[in-house]
């Protein structure tokens, strides 16, 4: 089974439904779990927020944070995830923000910094990664990762 099946089969055992808050991915994480048939029965729908009025208007991140921080921050990302989650009412939300490239870029947060948040009603885990490649390549090891948070999560959830 792959990767994708597992999480699907985990999502389904877990009872859990998923919302997405996507960014640099621009709705590759989505388009992965809704290519497996039966998807409509764990992934209530997404939101591709690749600009910050997006991210404020629909999600609700707050202007201070993006101005603080930046998009390309774990505050954001968090914020994200709770946004998506407060608006579709899903368990489970996944956020992802970062920098793809080639350009945009700096010395604190190079072309291929991410930061992936996941929340639930108990917690919200954010994690900072840094890809290397092109933007093709840190798009999917972006979208990869993200596949592999949200299954462990859920391993960890039905093991408890």
């Amino acid at each position: 089974m792959g990767s994708d099946q597992e999480l699907a089969a985990l999502l389904l055992a877990a009872g859990q439904t998923l919302a997405l808050a996507e960014s640099c991915t621009g709705g590759l994480i989505a388009a992965r779990i809704t290519d497996l048939p039966g998807s409509s029965a764990y992934f209530v729908g997404g939101v591709v927020a690749y600009s910050n009025q997006v991210k404020a208007d629909i999600l609700k991140v707050s202007h201070t944070l993006l101005l603080e921080h930046g998009a390309v921050s774990e505050p954001v990302a968090r914020a994200m995830a709770h946004g998506v989650r407060t608006l579709t009412g899903s368990d489970l939300a996944l956020s992802v923000t970062g920098i793809a490239g080639p350009g945009g870029g700096t010395v604190e947060k190079p072309v291929g910094t991410v930061f992936m948040a996941l929340v639930d009603q108990r917690d919200c885990q954010v994690e900072r990664f840094s890809f290397g490649g092109d933007r093709s390549r840190v798009r999917q090891q972006a979208v990869d990762q993200a596949i592999i948070m949200l299954k462990m999560r859920l391993e960890g959830s039905i093991r408890s």
